[in-house]
C-alpha cells in the first residue's frame, strides 16, 4: 500500500497502534445519535458544525447555536450565516459519497458567506502564511499557490486509495486524521480550509465505516482543546516544503482520544 500513496504515509502507523486504546472500534460502534434528533434536526451536526466554527473564531456559544437549529431561537444573522452553511455543507456530506467533486462542492456551501462566488469551492492561486486564530500568530506558511492544485490531486488519488481497500477501525482513525492534516498543510483554498479539513477527516470516516462517524463529537474535541490542536500542527514545522511529518503522531492521536468516556 505504501508504495500507491503519494502523500499520505503509514510510517507512524505502528507506534500509532500501540498508543491507541483497544478499546477504540467497541467505543465508535457505541456511537447512537442524540434523542433530541429528528428528521429535520441533528443534534450532533449542530455541535460539530458550531464547534469547528468557534475554532475559526466565531462567537456564539454551542448551546445557543444549538437552541437556534432545534428551537428556532433567532440571533443576529451575522451569528448564525456561516456557521449555518458548514451545517448545510455537513447535511450534504451526509448525503454524498465522500469524492473530489462532492468535497469542492461541499467547500462552496460552506464558504457561501465566507468568500466571493468566484472563490466557492475552487483553489487559490498566490501564496499563503496562515494565521492561529486565537492569537494572531503566524502558524505556518502553506503549500505555494503553483503547487495546490497538483498537490489536491495527489492528496485525492491517496483518498481514493484507501477508499478502495479494507482497513480496521484504528486505520481508519489514522488514515483520517493523516489526510486532515496534509490537507490542512497544503491549505488549497482561500479560506475555509479548517472547517473543511476536519468535515473530510470525519467523511472519510463515515465513507469507511459507517453513519456512526457523523455522531463523533472530534470537532467539539478539538475546540476544546484548541491550544493543544495548533501546537501540535505546528510540530510539523512552519515552511510547507520543509515539514517533518516524523512529528505528527501527537496530532493523529487526538481523533481517537475524542472517543474515550
Amino acid at each position: 500500500m505504501e508504495n500507491s500513496l503519494s502523500i499520505i504515509s503509514s510510517d507512524m502507523l505502528a507506534a500509532y497502534l500501540q498508543q491507541v486504546p483497544a478499546s477504540l472500534q467497541d467505543n465508535f460502534e457505541a456511537l447512537r445519535d442524540a434523542e433530541v434528533s429528528t428528521a429535520t434536526f441533528s443534534f450532533y451536526t449542530s455541535v460539530s458544525a458550531m464547534a469547528s466554527s468557534k475554532i475559526e473564531g466565531e462567537n456564539l456559544e454551542i448551546d445557543s447555536y444549538v437552541k437556534h437549529k432545534m428551537l428556532h431561537t433567532e440571533y443576529q444573522p451575522d451569528l448564525t450565516q456561516k456557521p449555518d452553511d458548514l451545517y448545510n455543507a455537513y447535511l450534504f456530506a451526509q448525503q454524498h459519497d465522500l469524492s473530489k467533486e462532492h468535497f469542492l462542492q461541499a467547500h462552496a456551501i460552506l464558504t457561501k458567506h465566507l468568500l466571493s462566488a468566484s472563490k466557492q469551492g475552487a483553489f487559490r492561486a498566490g501564496n499563503m502564511v496562515v494565521m492561529e486564530h486565537n492569537t494572531g500568530r503566524i502558524q505556518y506558511e502553506a503549500a505555494p499557490g503553483q503547487q495546490v492544485a497538483p498537490l489536491f490531486d495527489k492528496l485525492w488519488q491517496d483518498i481514493d486509495t484507501l477508499k478502495a481497500i479494507s482497513l480496521t477501525h484504528t486505520e481508519v482513525f489514522y488514515f483520517a486524521s493523516y489526510i486532515h492534516m496534509a490537507f490542512v498543510n497544503i491549505h488549497p483554498f482561500e479560506d475555509g480550509n479548517g472547517r473543511a479539513g476536519r468535515l473530510l477527516e470525519k467523511w472519510f470516516i463515515a465513507e469507511k465505516l459507517g453513519t456512526k462517524a457523523w455522531y463523533l463529537q472530534s470537532e467539539l474535541y478539538y475546540y476544546n482543546h484548541v491550544n493543544e490542536y495548533y501546537k501540535n500542527l505546528n510540530r510539523l514545522g512552519v515552511f510547507y516544503e520543509e515539514l517533518d511529518y516524523s512529528k505528527a503522531l501527537p496530532f493523529l492521536l487526538m481523533l481517537p482520544a475524542s472517543l474515550q468516556k
